[in-house]
């Protein structure tokens, strides 16, 4: 992806989550200098990889295969792994109309995907076999909003606007908006983009970014390079 483009969706982005009333905190808005200039006051930004993430997962498309995220917070996976302390996650994101973002699983994290506002988002859903590998045949059972669903291998759930679904690890799903673009909320144990997102396809999970402009913002995938 080109960095314009790039810094033309950070602003679209921004301004759609706005319009539901959602305002993100203070860190999104700083200019790379500033992130540069407060790097001693920012570990718990950078360490949990806090902040703007856009990918077209490495494929040169965004418009058909894409996904705009924040994360806002994110705990520590020592405290996830002792059972006690900040093992939650909280991410915001956009899911534009027929956007896919391809089908993946995850090894630990169990996550709850809140349909936030806007047009109809549209899961697809297979179960893992015994290997974790996707199951074509199985049928799935998740909840949503507490209640129990059950749909055939492949079998797709749509989420109203404050309707959400439960995905557990293991739970391989793939989503994109129907009708229009959807503002999602995620809340979910402790989160590793790094480690944790196993695809049905051999795909990355970042962009390969080309440098046309100077970055807006940075992406989390920036830190390593620009915030060291």
């Amino acid at each position: 992806m080109k960095r314009s483009e790039i810094n033309t969706i950070l602003r679209h982005s921004d301004a759609f989550i706005r319009s539901f009333g959602h305002i993100l905190p203070p860190f999104a808005y700083w200019s790379p200098r500033e992130m540069q200039a407060r790097r001693g006051e920012i570990e718990g930004i950078v360490s949990a990889r806090l902040g703007w993430d856009i990918t077209d997962y490495g494929q040169g498309d965004f418009a058909r295969l894409g996904l705009f995220l924040f994360t806002t917070r994110n705990g520590r996976a020592a405290d996830l792994a002792r059972g006690g302390g900040m093992c939650y996650a909280e991410k915001i994101m956009i899911s534009r109309e027929n956007q896919l973002s391809p089908m993946h699983r995850h090894i630990v994290k169990a996550e709850d995907i809140i349909n936030r506002g806007g047009a109809t988002l549209a899961i697809e859903m297979f179960s893992s076999d015994a290997a974790g590998a996707l199951d074509p045949t199985a049928p799935v059972v998740v909840a949503s909003d507490g209640v129990t669903k059950g749909l055939p291998a492949g079998g797709i759930l749509r989420l109203a606007p404050g309707e959400s679904v439960t995905l557990m690890p293991g739970n391989w799903h793939a989503f994109w908006g129907e009708g229009g673009d959807v503002l999602i909320g995620e809340v979910s144990t402790v989160n590793d983009d790094r480690t944790d997102n196993i695809f049905r396809e051999p795909i990355g999970r970042f962009a390969d970014i080309e440098e046309d402009e100077d970055p807006l913002h940075l992406l989390v995938s920036d830190y390593d390079t620009w915030i060291p």
